[in-house]
């Protein structure tokens, strides 16, 4: 059986997908979070700072017949973050859900790696995180924050020193979210995906062609919708006594290979 969101307003934070000349090409992990979560029965906030990918997303939800609104904003911009919350609380009348989905890299190694560019990554692979909660959670009760990571945070092998830094980091973060957030019913969790098939990830594997080779325990790369299956779980009530958690989305690479 299928969780349910039936009622309950999310707003996911990197909702666009990155725009691809493929025709074939897959969503990525925001989009299809959004969609897996208006076909459980949510009302969407949808922010990205793409305005054209972000309503491309909201286009697909709105066909599900799920409302949608559409919210733009750099979260690497402090303003922006609070703009974004606050906006979604006008479009939605309130909030349940929210799922942060924003991430770069800059850098490759530590002698590639300027100061500039580590302090870039922190403002929006951690420090947005810590805003949008911040600015989320009073307006929350019987909840749920999913912060979304990457294996990378697990297990190094990304080459990029800040980009693995930053996704651990969102481990004692969430922690301290879900402890805060308990008092009012808020739980908060992460999900770490591994090498999905988006179209961020292609273009990953052109400037790394050693991603495609890696050897997963499952034998392939995962799709965006199995990163939004857990994520919609989650987020409903039948994950009710689980927060401060880190769910590895990887075929198994961060543990068995």
């Amino acid at each position: 059986m299928s969780a349910s969101l039936g009622g309950a307003r999310v707003l996911v934070v990197g909702a666009g997908t990155r725009p691809s000349p493929d025709p074939e090409a897959p969503p990525g992990n925001g989009r299809a979070i959004a969609l897996a979560a208006a076909r459980a029965g949510a009302a969407l906030a949808l922010a990205d700072r793409d305005e054209a990918a972000a309503r491309e997303t909201a286009r697909l939800v709105e066909a599900e017949g799920a409302p949608a609104e559409v919210l733009v904003g750099d979260v690497a911009d402090d303003h922006a973050c609070q703009a974004i919350v606050e906006g979604a609380l006008v479009a939605l009348g309130g909030l349940d859900g929210l799922v942060l989905n924003v991430g770069i890299g800059a850098g490759r190694r530590l002698e590639g790696t300027t100061p500039e560019q580590w302090d870039l990554v922190f403002s929006v692979n951690v420090r947005a995180h810590f805003l949008v909660a911040r600015a989320a959670l009073p307006h929350m009760r019987d909840g749920s924050i999913v912060f979304i990571s990457s294996v990378a945070g697990l297990k190094p092998g990304s080459s990029i020193p800040a980009y693995d830094s930053s996704k651990a980091a969102l481990a004692g973060l969430c922690r301290h979210v879900g402890l805060e957030g308990a008092r009012r019913g808020v739980r908060a969790n992460v999900v770490a995906p591994g090498l999905i098939d988006t179209p961020l990830g292609r273009r990953a594997s052109e400037g790394r062609p050693s991603r495609e080779r890696t050897d997963v325990p499952l034998g392939r790369q995962g799709s965006a919708w199995e990163v939004a299956a857990p994520v919609v779980f989650l987020l409903s009530k039948d994950a009710s006594y689980i927060t401060g958690q880190v769910l590895a989305v990887d075929g198994g690479l961060s543990t068995l290979a």
